[in-house]
C-alpha cells in the first residue's frame, strides 16, 4: 500500500529520542501549551506505552478505553479518542496497550505509514500536531518520523547524553531516504541545564558543532517545578507560569512559530 499524498494543514513535529529521561514529555506538553497559548489549534499524540503524556494531562490511561493503540490497529478512528485538556490543548491518549502495537503492524505491509494515514482525517483541524515518541527507534518512532515534517530532539546538557544521539540521526538519515525525504531536523533542544555547571555549558558548546544541527535557545533550565506539574494534571506553563521553566518553553515556541 503506498503513502497517502499529504494534505494540507497541520504541521506535524515529532519529538524523538530513544533514551529515557531526558525531557521529552515534558517537552511536547509544554510546547504544546505554549503554541495554545499563542492562538494555535494543537493536538498531542501520546505513542509512548508508558503514556506519560496522558498522565501529565490529567489522564489516567488505566482508564483509557481506546488510545493510539487502537487507532493504529484501525479499530478506531482518531478523531473518536481526542480529548480536550485544561492547557487548551487536544490529547490523543497513550495506553499499556501500546506496548503491543509494534508486534502486531510488524506483520503488516507498508506499517510505517500507518500513522500517516491516521493523521490526514484530522490535521485540517490542528495549526500543529507533536507526537511524543517512545524512548526506543521501534516502528512507533518510525511511524512518527514518516509521518512529521520536523523533528525536535530533547538532550540533557550531560556528557553521556550524547550516547545514542548519533543512532537516532542515522535511523533519521535512513527515514529521509527511504520513507520521508520532507523530514526536517529542526533542532536539538537541550534540556536540564543548570546554569551554575560548567559541565552544561561545556555540553551546551559543543552539541550543536559535534552534530551539525542547529541548536533551539533558549535551553531549558532544570527546576522542581516540572516534576510537580504532573500531579496536578497540568504543563508548568498553568502550575508556574512566570518560572524559568515556562519562560524558556514560551520562548523556544515563539521561534517556531514562523515553522507552522
Amino acid at each position: 500500500m503506498p503513502p497517502r499524498k499529504r494534505s494540507s494543514g497541520a504541521t506535524i513535529i515529532a519529538v524523538a529520542n530513544q533514551k529515557g529521561g531526558v525531557a521529552k514529555t515534558t517537552s511536547v506538553a509544554s510546547l504544546g501549551a505554549a503554541f495554545a497559548e499563542a492562538g494555535k489549534r494543537v493536538l498531542l499524540l501520546d505513542l509512548d506505552a508508558q503514556a506519560c503524556l496522558t498522565f501529565s494531562l490529567g489522564i489516567d490511561p488505566d482508564e483509557v478505553e481506546s488510545s493510539v493503540h487502537h487507532v493504529m490497529l484501525g479499530q478506531v478512528e482518531l478523531a473518536d479518542i481526542i480529548t480536550p485538556s485544561d492547557d487548551g490543548v487536544d490529547l490523543a491518549p497513550g495506553s499499556i496497550d501500546l506496548a503491543g502495537t509494534e508486534a502486531v503492524l510488524l506483520g503488516r505491509p507498508a506499517r510505517e505509514y500507518v500513522l500517516q494515514g491516521v493523521l490526514e482525517d484530522v490535521r485540517k483541524d490542528y495549526d500543529v500536531i507533536l507526537l511524543d515518541c517512545s524512548p526506543s527507534l521501534g516502528v512507533l518512532t518510525l511511524n512518527a518520523l514518516t509521518a512529521a515534517q520536523g523533528l525536535i530532539i530533547p538532550m540533557p546538557c550531560e556528557m553521556l547524553s550524547h550516547r545514542g544521539v548519533g543512532q537516532l540521526l542515522d535511523t533519521v538519515t535512513d527515514v529521509q531516504k527511504i520513507l520521508n525525504k520532507k523530514l526536517e531536523i529542526i533542532g536539538i533542544l537541550p534540556t536540564l541545564f543548570d546554569g551554575r555547571s560548567n559541565h552544561s555549558q561545556e555540553v551546551l558548546n559543543d552539541v550543536g558543532e559535534r552534530y551539525g544541527l542547529p541548536v533551539l535557545s533558549p535551553a531549558i533550565p532544570r527546576t522542581v517545578r516540572f516534576a510537580e506539574a504532573p500531579a496536578v494534571g497540568r504543563s508548568i506553563l498553568s502550575t508556574s507560569r512566570t518560572s524559568k521553566g515556562a519562560r524558556a518553553y514560551r520562548e523556544v515556541a515563539k521561534s517556531l512559530l514562523p515553522r507552522l
